[in-house]
């Protein structure tokens, strides 16, 4: 997937400044969409996003205006120049917005999630050269979300971005939907081609934390951000809580930090060295557990005993977890890090 081209003409896009998507969660009235719309234009915002159809996990909530928005769209192009954005989840969506001239389209979590969907998307795109951002399924799976891509990609279509919108937990957590930025971080590693816009609104769920996950989607490379702003956020009717006022977005905006992804120092040159180094020394360690895990399950074997020793694991988990604590290190890495440690450990004391 070398040919992925911009979603966007070179000439519209910001000069090192990330692309911002912006706009209302869903399109609501007219005069809202177009209030918005004006002070997003005003501030330089390129790209105007609303949500015509609302897929809400329970029925009986806005589930959006429908194709009567798509006029509204419309306006908005004429009366501002800014290309518009809304979400599609089904063939019929896609014909609507085409012939309504809306310039991008995005594939929301849940559609992501089915790869029949996805197929049927990607068939109804077949030929057709308009952007397509896909937003990441709503469980952490890197390949559920790779294989919608593949799918857009198979069906000829080249304008293609990635949104990381955050993962769905049953826990509480401070986020919305929790960031796990190591999936996107692998998805860029395994196609280096393909942009990623952070989505900090659906990361966060709270209008105070978007302006920290936004710096955080810059400061790992992100090309650009779809951000939810409306006129009167407090009076929308899907996701006020995460909505930004334009005059709250600009102040976002203009706090927002783009690194140099360019320039290399010495000193930089020398601590990546340190870190090659000691990544070298835990794959030493890492086969030298391995080695004992071994000696252990050979000795467990002669003697008759299970592999699995689930009150020693506990009792060896909590205590790294607190060692952690004391060290400054996040105790629940430590705990992912120790699972897949021993799980691995339990597998080479299984297969002697």
């Amino acid at each position: 997937m070398t040919d992925i081209y911009p979603i966007l003409p070179p000439n519209v896009m910001p000069d090192k400044s990330p692309l911002v998507i912006a706009g209302p969660c869903s399109a609501e009235s007219e005069r809202q969409v177009l209030d918005t719309a004006t002070q997003l234009a005003d501030m330089g915002v390129k790209v105007f996003r609303a949500g015509i159809w609302k897929p809400r996990t329970k029925p009986g909530g806005f589930e959006g205006v429908g194709s009567v928005g798509l006029s509204w769209l419309k306006r908005v192009k004429q009366e501002t120049g800014m290309f518009t954005a809304t979400e599609v989840a089904t063939e019929q969506h896609i014909v609507e917005a085409l012939d309504a001239g809306v310039d991008i389209l995005w594939i929301g979590a849940r559609t992501t999630a089915s790869p029949f969907a996805m197929q049927q998307i990607a068939d109804a795109l077949q030929g057709v050269d308009v952007p397509v951002l896909v937003k990441n399924p709503v469980n952490p799976d890197l390949e559920l979300w790779i294989g919608a891509i593949q799918r857009l990609y198979n069906a000829g279509v080249r304008r293609i971005a990635a949104v990381h919108r955050g993962f769905t937990s049953y826990e509480k957590h401070l986020y919305r939907n929790l960031p796990h930025w190591h999936i996107p971080i692998e998805l860029r590693r395994r196609m280096p081609q393909m942009p990623n816009i952070g989505d900090p609104s659906h990361i966060g769920g709270r209008r105070e934390l978007i302006a920290p996950l936004a710096q955080q989607a810059l400061d790992l490379g992100f090309e650009g951000l779809i951000i939810e702003s409306h006129c009167c956020p407090d009076e929308a009717l899907s996701d006020a809580a995460q909505q930004l006022t334009p005059s709250m977005l600009r102040d976002v905006l203009a706090q927002l930090v783009v690194r140099e992804t360019s320039l290399m120092t010495e000193t930089l040159t020398e601590l990546r060295r340190q870190i090659d180094g000691i990544d070298n020394q835990l794959l030493d360690l890492l086969a030298e557990r391995m080695r004992i895990s071994r000696e252990i399950g050979a000795y467990k074997k002669e003697q008759n005993m299970p592999v699995l020793q689930a009150q020693r694991y506990d009792e060896i988990l909590q205590k790294r977890m607190s060692q952690a604590e004391v060290l400054g290190i996040n105790p629940e890495f430590v705990k992912n890090v120790l699972q897949a440690i021993h799980e691995e450990s339990v597998q080479q004391q299984v297969k002697l």
